[in-house]
């Protein structure tokens, strides 16, 4: 990374966290006592926008999606490849209003977590998975119910461009449970906003998205079935972007 780009590195952070608190400030004291789907708007959806904005604006990643024509009336499960930290903010832009399924120690983060809190997350601990499949479907459902999409990273962790994608089948379960669409995604945010260290490089993310998948059923076969037919599509999809 040149000694300019790792400049405006810098600069992006020293925005971003500082626009973090000033935002985060007034939400935590409001947010609570707004509608939630005004709330999203206010305290989620306002921050991504001005974060994938200094993206693009000061490091230069820019984007580019297709398939928003794919995307169904009747909220359901996002199943999102997960590189980095961008698709977290961009993805709220794209289907409104969400809750996503989230790692508890999010909420510890000074400012945007105590904000974040706000936004009924599905926040659980990774270490319990019987728990935390129970709790996705609890109040995942309860989530769908209530109108809203809720957003899954099937892969549990930020992968590297290029490594296999493996997607666990709580998120198809809790579509299943609830006959609810599910909508794939793909993306190769990765590449210029990596998964570790706060490098970053300029270029164009492709964002893709598939067909809604319906389920069929709430038995196994049919979790199975919805769970492949997702899975497959994002491994073919990031197949096709890395050969551009």
């Amino acid at each position: 990374m040149s000694v300019f780009m790792g400049l405006r590195v810098i600069l992006f952070y020293l925005l971003l966290s500082t626009s973090a608190v000033l935002w985060a400030i007034p939400m935590i004291l409001i947010g609570a006592f707004l509608p939630y789907r005004l709330r999203f708007k206010l305290v989620l959806q306002c921050w991504c926008r001005l974060a994938v904005w200094l993206a693009r604006t000061v490091v230069g990643i820019n984007y580019r999606v297709t398939g928003l024509e794919n995307i169904p009336d009747q909220p359901g499960v996002i199943l999102a490849n997960h590189q980095s930290t961008w698709e977290t903010f961009f993805l709220q832009l794209v289907f409104a209003p969400q809750t996503q399924l989230i790692k508890k120690e999010l909420l510890y983060v000074p400012f945007f977590g105590w904000a974040f809190a706000l936004m009924k997350p599905i926040a659980i601990n990774r270490s319990k998975a019987r728990s935390s499949l129970q709790q996705l479907n609890r109040i995942g459902g309860q989530r769908l119910r209530e109108g809203l999409w809720v957003l899954v990273f099937p892969e549990g962790t930020r992968v590297a461009p290029g490594e296999p994608i493996r997607f666990s089948r709580g998120g198809a379960a809790l579509a299943c449970a609830n006959n609810a669409p599910i909508v794939p995604v793909a993306h190769n945010a990765g590449e210029f906003w990596p998964r570790r260290g706060w490098g970053k490089r300029p270029g164009t993310v492709q964002v893709h998205i598939g067909p809604a998948i319906h389920p069929k059923g709430q038995d196994p076969r049919s979790i199975v079935e919805a769970h492949k037919q997702a899975e497959n599509w994002v491994q073919q999809t990031m197949l096709e972007i890395q050969q551009r």
